[in-house]
């Protein structure tokens, strides 16, 4: 750790809370079409389009909507109300709307970080709605340079850091994501740290073959970043 210079964070569920929001959805949009089809299929005709949809409108709330419209619709056979379809597109404008709530130590975590390191925020997500999660954060000043992924692969981590001018020796990514902040960096040859979060959508769950003999490092929790980093370097 003692040649880090760099540190990219993610912002869902490593700084702010995310994930819990759309369960609550979730759990309301079963309520909506309950009287049309059962739970278990419900999720799986939901994770399904989830998926195919990611090709089209991408990671976020506004995918997350559609995809829900379309599968009460294909599970009730059409007979969906507008009144009902309007509900689920109001579920989403709760979402859009929801606030930021920080995760414990997030922004202390920050302060500590900020006069030692540089500091990259990278997430995946719907352009606007990451925008606007960052202003209203109030974290947007700690860092120098914020990136809105479409995705996070091997080949993105490439581009950003060949883009901003980073060596791979010099960069840490810290996330709650072993598919999307972690592997891919770690296969870069970069580090990373590892902090779960007690949630995770389905489509970011690894098997644990996946994320062996790989060379991260997992922290119960963000706020204990900065003295492990301090530890590490010496």
């Amino acid at each position: 750790m003692k040649n880090i210079k760099v540190i990219g964070l993610d912002a869902d569920d490593t700084l702010w809370v995310n994930e819990p929001i759309f369960t609550v959805t979730h759990e309301r949009f079963r309520e909506i079409i309950g009287k049309y089809v059962g739970a278990e299929n419900l999720d799986e005709k939901l994770y399904g389009y989830e998926i195919r949809n990611l090709k089209i409108f991408g990671y976020g709330i506004k995918g997350f909507i559609l995809s829900m419209i379309e599968t009460a619709i294909e599970l009730s056979g059409g007979k969906i109300s507008g009144a009902e379809v309007q509900q689920i597109i109001n579920l989403g404008k709760v979402m859009l709307d929801h606030p930021v709530e920080l995760l414990p130590g997030v922004e202390e975590t920050l302060q500590l970080l900020q006069p030692d390191y540089t500091l990259m925020l990278l997430t995946k997500g719907d352009l606007f709605d990451q925008e606007s999660k960052i202003a209203r954060s109030g974290l947007a000043e700690y860092f120098d340079h914020v990136e809105i992924l479409s995705e996070k692969d091997e080949a993105t981590y490439q581009r950003v850091l060949k883009r901003n001018n980073i060596a791979v020796d010099e960069f840490l990514m810290v996330g709650n994501s072993l598919k999307s902040d972690i592997l891919p960096i770690c296969n870069l040859g970069a580090r990373a740290i590892y902090i779960p979060f007690h949630t995770t959508w389905i489509h970011e769950v690894v098997t644990v073959d996946a994320s062996a003999n790989l060379a991260y490092h997992e922290l119960p929790d963000i706020s204990l970043l900065p003295a492990y980093l301090q530890q590490q370097s010496v």
